[in-house]
């Protein structure tokens, strides 16, 4: 098979869908490899790295869609990407289809075998292609609020950690998933005042124990969520629902309780945000400002750390991308997990949770690809 990987195009992504060492390994598969030159730019790979790893190199993007069997991305394909895409190629990359009509009508008008990252499961019931990200963007998130609460940046002006004889600022993390945990373990890190909210009474006892009583654990409610975030100098969305578009937990109702200068970051922000006021912004211009509340909204956040994200992603999807570029259609139809990553297929949806959002009549994966 020849597998593509074309440059991210998606304000300020510096990610790249295939390392020079995942090339590697599709060559010792036996596969063609055609990189986009300039495609690994933002992880200091050159297009040199890339033929040492047995690449060629394609002068445009347009020759990668052209030319490959199978598409490897980071992001969604942009609307001049997906009209590039074609019946019988399949796509393999972060779709984030629910909160996403125009893309989705776009995957669907192509005929492309669409695979999102971030529905594809494990034994475990859990989402490893997205877990390294969500690591990621759960640390990032941290850094990103701590650095919007300075004055200067519109903020309150608290230092997270405190000094001796100051309190030190507080943070409320809503959802102790992994994009949860990571974010909890960056505060506590800087010596913050950290509480999760969560609706699983068996997670909130792993990070009980996780944290040996440095982090507040607490049931979510209305009346915990209010409390939790109108004390709050950072708030952290990390609320996920696989496929489907994200809860809205924070009503703008709820901002006029909460400190003047306080910062929402909101991670769930691919699949639509898990606060009222959210929208999608850009490493670019990553903040606004409503009802005197910071906003951090950038919906690539990893992208920002390329060279950790890049690898780390790699390290995660190279397995299921070797097993799609040996067997094609075959590897979805033989593997529950992959086929659980399948979103699209000859114009019609796959994922319940998809079809849900967006009013689609949900195909049966199998049904699908059998016929």
């Amino acid at each position: 098979m020849r597998v593509g990987c074309p440059k991210e195009i998606k304000n300020h992504e510096y990610r790249v869908g295939l390392t020079p060492g995942a090339v590697r390994e599709y060559v010792a598969h036996g596969h063609e490899v055609l990189v986009e030159t300039g495609a690994g730019a933002g992880i200091g790979a050159d297009d040199n790295a890339y033929r040492s790893a047995g690449a060629a190199i394609a002068r445009t993007a347009e020759d990668v869609f052209a030319r490959s069997d199978m598409i490897v991305k980071v992001k969604e394909p942009q609307p001049n990407e997906w009209v590039q895409l074609r019946p019988g190629q399949i796509l393999y990359t972060y779709l984030h289809l629910a909160p996403d009509p125009d893309q989705t009508k776009g995957l669907l008008d192509s005929g492309v075998t669409a695979i999102a990252y971030e529905t594809v499961t494990d034994d475990r019931g859990g989402l490893p292609l997205l877990a390294p990200m969500s690591e990621v963007a759960g640390r990032l998130s941290i850094q990103a609020g701590a650095t919007a609460l300075q004055k200067a940046n519109g903020g309150r002006g608290v230092l997270l950690g405190g000094v001796p004889g100051v309190l030190p600022g507080k943070v409320a993390v809503i959802g102790g998933g992994v994009v949860g945990l990571h974010a909890a373990k960056m505060a506590a890190g800087l010596g913050a005042d950290v509480s999760i909210i969560d609706r699983s009474i068996p997670r909130l006892r792993q990070l009980d124990d996780i944290f040996n009583g440095r982090v507040h654990t607490r049931y979510s409610s209305i009346e915990a969520l209010e409390e939790e975030c109108f004390s709050a100098d950072i708030v952290v969305g990390a609320v996920l629902i696989p496929g489907a578009a994200a809860p809205k937990l924070v009503t703008r109702e709820m901002l006029s309780g909460m400190k003047k200068g306080a910062v929402l970051v909101d991670v769930a922000i691919d699949q639509g945000g898990c606060f009222e006021t959210s929208h999608a912004t850009t490493h670019a211009d990553p903040t606004y400002e409503i009802d005197g509340i910071i906003h951090y909204c950038v919906a690539n956040m990893p992208g920002a750390v390329p060279v950790t994200s890049a690898h780390a992603l790699n390290n995660a999807t190279l397995h299921y991308g070797l097993q799609l570029a040996d067997k094609g259609i075959q590897a979805i139809l033989d593997d529950p997990h992959l086929r659980n990553g399948l979103n699209v297929h000859k114009g019609r949806v796959t994922n319940r949770a998809v079809a849900e959002a967006l009013g689609y009549e949900m195909a049966e994966p199998k049904s699908a690809l059998a016929a």
